[in-house]
């Protein structure tokens, strides 16, 4: 099976990664279409920024900045709307959205409400205070425990479709984003299907000034800017889904399909050996 491949559309004025490009109505639409044509599986619609620091959106606002695009785009291709909000998730399904992409992991009763497929995902705090001094014991143990509750809970009370995502860059350092990533087989192994979103964070943005100053440029200690980013999210995405990770969320989405036909196609995921 290939991994599936979510393309991210932020239909917000404050985007960490495209800085409101797709904030206006024909923009986002146009991105859309431009996505599907790319191969995207999934488009993920969202109204309110959840970068580190951001302050929440009302839903009146969420409402009138996503509905109009998921019913543009809904036929289309399969839609996820990505909001922590009731009225949001229910309105959005009513609008053409088969998928709930929810930062709070609480709405799995809008989903057992209407038939929606859930993601639940982890997030310590919230997107205005999630950054501030990240902590755990053990990282990857406690956000698997985490998921697999709310998961079985969904899955218990009629969810049909659950997925779980470790919430990379939401209440996590750099340290706990790679330690997630390194042993995301442990939540392959939960049998739930994973969600890994890494693409163009700023935990990668580190990771990439490190690599440049091992090699003699850049600045020790920096972060490169989001542009810079591509090459580590597409081998994080790689490395994701050669452990067994069924989908990709992703800005750059041609350039993952073409990642997530390699897997399928040369990689075996039990073991990470070519095919």
């Amino acid at each position: 099976m290939i991994p599936l491949v979510m393309g991210v559309l932020n239909v917000t004025p404050d985007s960490f990664s495209d800085g409101g490009r797709f904030a206006s109505f024909d923009d986002a639409v146009a991105r859309g279409i431009e996505m599907v044509a790319e191969g995207a599986d999934i488009v993920d619609i969202g109204g309110e920024s959840t970068r580190p620091g951001a302050r929440p959106t009302t839903v009146d606002v969420e409402l009138r900045r996503v509905l109009p695009v998921i019913e543009a785009l809904a036929g289309r291709v399969r839609i996820s709307v990505d909001t922590r909000h009731v009225d949001v998730a229910r309105a959005a399904v009513a609008a053409g959205a088969s998928m709930i992409n929810d930062i709070s992991a609480s709405l799995w009763p809008v989903a057992a409400e209407t038939g929606a497929a859930w993601i639940a995902m982890h997030m310590a705090g919230t997107p205005a205070d999630m950054q501030r001094d990240p902590s755990y014991d053990d990282v990857v143990g406690e956000v698997r425990a985490f998921l697999v509750e709310r998961a079985a809970t969904a899955t218990g009370n009629g969810v049909s479709e659950v997925w779980i995502d470790p919430g990379f860059g939401f209440g996590k350092s750099v340290e706990h984003n790679v330690a997630l990533l390194g042993s995301i087989d442990e939540l392959v192994a939960t049998g739930f299907p994973v969600v890994v979103g890494t693409s163009r964070k700023s935990t990668l943005g580190v990771l990439t000034a490190r690599s440049d100053a091992r090699a003699g440029y850049g600045t020790p200690g920096g972060i490169a800017p989001v542009p810079d980013r591509f090459a580590a999210s597409i081998a994080t995405a790689t490395w994701a889904m050669t452990q067994g990770v069924k989908m990709v969320r992703v800005h750059d989405v041609r350039a993952h399909v073409h990642a997530a036909r390699v897997v399928a196609g040369h990689i075996t995921p039990a073991s990470g050996r070519a095919a």
